[in-house]
C-alpha cells in the first residue's frame, strides 16, 4: 500500500542540506519549488475559497482552548479519528485537490487517504512541537507536505535531545517528506514570529489505517 521509504521524486539541485549530527534516524527529503510558482498561487488563491475554514477546539492542560491557526480535516469516509478530545468526521475532498493528490501518490510511490489543511493567517498562528506518532498512521508514515504562501520556519528536533535542531525555510510550492523513524525520534513545529508575514496554507498527506481510524488521537 505504501513506501514508508520516502519520496521518489528527482532531487533538484537546491535542496536544502541536512545536518547529519541532527537527522540521525531520519529520513527527510526537501524539494524546492515543486510546484512552479504560477500553479501553487492558483492552488492557494483556490484553496481560500474551496475550502470550510474552521478553529478547531482542542484539550490542552486540563481546558478546552482555540488552535492558533484555521484548519480543515479532508479524506475518504474511515479517515476519522479522535483529536484531543473531540470526533472529527473527514470533509469530502474539494475537487482540485484530487489531481495533486495523484501526482504526490506517483511522485512518492505512496498513498493517501487524508489530509490536513492549516491556514496560517500570519506571524502569530502557529504550531507547537509534536510528532505525528499515532498508531493509526502505522509505523513509519510517509508525510508529504506542501507549503503555499509565505514562507516559515520549520523546525525539527531530536525527542531525547531538543538541542539537536535543524531548520528549514519552507516557500512557496515547496514540499517536504518525511518517512521512515522521522516521527519515532523526532518532533517538528511552526513557531511563531514577530516579522510581519503575509497568510501561509500548509497540506500534509497521510494515510490514516482503518484498523484504527476513529480510536486514538491523531495530529496536533
Amino acid at each position: 500500500m505504501r513506501d514508508s521509504e520516502g519520496c521518489g521524486m528527482n532531487e533538484q539541485t537546491r535542496t536544502q542540506p541536512v545536518g547529519r549530527k541532527s537527522m540521525i534516524q531520519a529520513n527527510i527529503r526537501y524539494f524546492p519549488g515543486w510546484l512552479l510558482p504560477a500553479e501553487a498561487s492558483a492552488f492557494l488563491q483556490t484553496l481560500r475559497e474551496a475550502v470550510p475554514w474552521e478553529v478547531h477546539r482542542i484539550r490542552m492542560f486540563g481546558r478546552w482552548v482555540d488552535s492558533p491557526r484555521l484548519s480543515c480535516w479532508v479524506g475518504d469516509p474511515q479517515a476519522h479519528y479522535r483529536y484531543s478530545g473531540a470526533d472529527f468526521v473527514p470533509r469530502p475532498w474539494p475537487l482540485p485537490l484530487l489531481p495533486l493528490r495523484e501526482r504526490l501518490q506517483q511522485a512518492c510511490a505512496a498513498q493517501f487517504n487524508s489530509v490536513l489543511i492549516n491556514r496560517y493567517r500570519d506571524g502569530s498562528d502557529s504550531m507547537g512541537w509534536h510528532s505525528d506518532d499515532e498508531p493509526e498512521l502505522g509505523e513509519r508514515p510517509v508525510i508529504a507536505s506542501l507549503s503555499l504562501g509565505a514562507t516559515r520556519r520549520f523546525l525539527l528536533r531530536r525527542r531525547d535531545d531538543h538541542a539537536l535542531t535543524t531548520e528549514f525555510l519552507l516557500a512557496h510550492g515547496d514540499v517536504l517528506v518525511m518517512a521512515g523513524d522521522t516521527q519515532r525520534f523526532y518532533q517538528h513545529a511552526l513557531p511563531k514570529t514577530a516579522r510581519p508575514l503575509g497568510e501561509r496554507i500548509n497540506l500534509t498527506f497521510r494515510w490514516v489505517s482503518g484498523q484504527w481510524a476513529g480510536s486514538h488521537p491523531v495530529g496536533r
